[in-house]
């Protein structure tokens, strides 16, 4: 049984990943900063007699913890041959009041953090010839978005990342690709509706979007599936917008 990390992946877009690997046949790592909820998500899954273990409290901006993990992962499940890089904050702000420490914060989970888990599973892939990692950018990474400069330039640097890495580990049999997600209906955007960050409501937005409705988390699992299976081994250095047709 193949062994994939999720992060991020207490709720929303990381959440219905693990779930969907772990209907695929995955043991599944579920990371999450919040050990409430990465247990609330693995008990959701093994519920449904799936393979899955929680490793919470996991800063994924924190190179030590992240190494750390994945150890753990590795003596309990076996090395990681799947990599989702989905855990990732958010931000609102004007350009001229971001201070040091929101943009050091926004670039260390979102950027490094990758950086990081990737560097950790690596090795294992390239031992076994095989390997999938999967990034979770941002469509706002290829539009552009005002007022989240610090957070756009963190998931363009994730989209930059996967195309070098693709090149670099192709030869070893794994591939890299990035889903940018368009407008989720997820935990984080609710939140920043409730805030009035995003210039109208859900629906609002979700009737200009040209498949009328928002994203779904699942609809985002679904194309990261395929992009994890045997059967994507051809794809690799990719941009796979699902996005409703918000970006084309």
């Amino acid at each position: 049984m193949t062994t994939a990390i999720v992060t991020g992946a207490g709720s929303g877009i990381g959440r219905a990943v693990a779930h969907r690997l772990a209907e695929d046949g995955m043991h599944v790592a579920v990371l999450d900063r919040n050990s409430e909820a990465a247990e609330r998500v693995t008990a959701e899954i093994t519920g449904k007699g799936h393979g899955a273990a929680a490793f919470g409290g996991v800063d994924v901006s924190d190179r030590a913890q992240v190494e750390a993990a994945v150890q753990r992962v590795r003596d309990t499940a076996g090395p990681a041959l799947v990599l989702v890089n989905n855990a990732g904050i958010t931000g609102f702000k004007r350009f001229l009041n971001i201070t040091d420490q929101e943009w050091d914060r926004i670039l260390a989970v979102n950027l490094s953090g990758p950086f990081y888990c990737t560097q950790a599973v690596v090795p294992d892939m390239v031992a076994a010839g095989w390997g999938r990692i999967v990034n979770i950018s941002s469509s706002s990474a290829q539009s552009g978005q005002q007022y989240m400069t610090h957070y756009v330039a963190s998931k363009a640097g994730l989209i930059g990342l996967t195309k070098s890495l693709a090149l670099e580990l192709g030869p070893a049999g794994i591939t890299v690709n990035t889903i940018p997600p368009g407008f989720v209906d997820t935990p984080m955007l609710r939140d920043s509706e409730q805030h009035g960050l995003l210039g109208g409501s859900v629906d609002q937005h979700a009737g200009a979007t040209p498949v009328r409705r928002a994203g779904r988390p699942e609809d985002i699992a679904a194309a990261c599936a395929f992009l994890c299976s045997a059967e994507a081994g051809y794809i690799t250095g990719q941009v796979i917008g699902v996005n409703g047709g918000r970006n084309t």
